[in-house]
This record gives structure tokens, C-alpha cells and sequence, in this order.
């Protein structure tokens, strides 16, 4: 059976891919200790680090080919690309590859203050995908109204897991179901 992914993939950060507020929780500099994977320690030794399901879920897209962006309304960019490009992920488990920086699963970053319409309308720009082959997990439901402009919108609760995501590719082929072989 095939089953069809949007084109792009976007992740908010905060209470999305990591448990905290990076502009609030979080001092820099940031550091990693080593080649530890999926941690990294602030000024204070606050650590950062994704949820459980989160690389496997990465790993998932860009095996698929599927674009990856993060849309984040953070007053700290600079804090939040820096942890994006320390923390390191774990190999995919069905490769020997070595682990990876985060930022490098990423296709685009869209990390500043602002109306998240304002994200997707510069990474529409970007990429010159449709809203329409677009999805959106977000923690926050004002966030949704980025269904104004096309993109299928998915709430997460606790951080994203392997169901979270399962029920936004879910409702996004609901909305698009032309078949497309995931991995094509």
C-alpha cells in the first residue's frame, strides 16, 4: 500500500520538538558534552533535547525525501539555532550512518518573532511548494491560523510523538488524498 506525504513538513520548536521555552528556560552558551547524542546543556547545565519520537520521526521524512522546516515565534533565533545545530541525532536505525547534527534534517528555518502566517508565506516563497502539500505541528492553537492560507494544521499535546504525527499525515491525506508512493 502507498500512502502519501505533503511535500513539506513543518515543526514549531517550543513544546513541539523539545520541552521548553527556549527564550524562557535556557541561557547561553550552549554546549554539548562530546558526542553525547540528543542533549545539550545550557550556561546553568539546563539540558535541551527532543522528544523520544522525534528523530525517528525525522529520519522518517528525509528518507522519504519529504522537506523539513521549523517555524518558530521564539524572541531567541540565535539560542534556538544554535541548540538546532548541537544537538546531535541519533544514526537512523536502519543505516550504519554516523550521528548527525539536528539543523542538517532541516530544509528550512524560519525562527523570529512574528505571525507564524508570516513563516509559511516566506516559506512558500522559499521553496515554491503549495500551502495545500504543506503540514504544521504546533503546539499552540492560534497557530492554526495558518489554515487561512492552505496549510493542514495539526495541535500537539506533550510534544510530538509517533501518534501525534500519525493523526496529522492522517487528517492532511483526508484533505489531499491523491495517491503518491511514500519514499517515491
Amino acid at each position: 500500500m502507498t500512502t502519501r506525504l505533503p511535500q513539506l513538513v513543518t515543526f514549531d520548536l517550543d513544546y513541539t520538538l523539545w520541552a521548553l521555552w527556549i527564550d524562557s528556560y535556557i541561557t547561553g552558551p550552549l554546549r554539548r558534552e562530546g558526542d553525547t547524542i540528543n542533549e545539550v546543556l545550557d550556561k546553568h547545565n539546563e539540558s535541551i533535547s527532543f522528544y523520544k519520537d522525534v528523530p525517528q520521526i525525522l529520519h522518517r521524512l528525509r528518507t522519504a525525501g519529504v522537506k523539513i522546516a521549523a517555524a518558530s515565534r521564539t524572541s531567541a533565533p540565535t539560542l534556538a539555532r544554535s541548540a538546532l545545530t548541537l544537538l546531535l541525532m541519533p544514526p537512523d536505525k536502519s543505516t550504519d550512518d554516523k550521528p548527525m547534527r539536528a539543523i542538517d534534517f532541516f530544509d528550512q528555518l524560519e525562527i523570529y518573532p512574528g505571525s507564524k502566517l508570516t513563516h509559511f508565506k516566506k516559506l512558500h516563497q522559499k521553496t515554491g511548494i503549495p500551502y495545500s502539500e504543506m503540514l504544521f505541528f504546533d503546539d499552540e492553537i492560534r497557530n492554526k491560523e495558518v489554515e487561512a492560507l492552505g496549510v493542514t494544521f495539526c495541535l500537539v499535546r506533550n510534544g510530538v510523538d509517533d501518534r501525534t504525527f500519525e493523526k496529522g499525515l492522517a487528517e492532511w491525506r483526508k484533505r489531499h488524498p491523491v495517491e503518491v508512493a511514500e519514499g517515491a
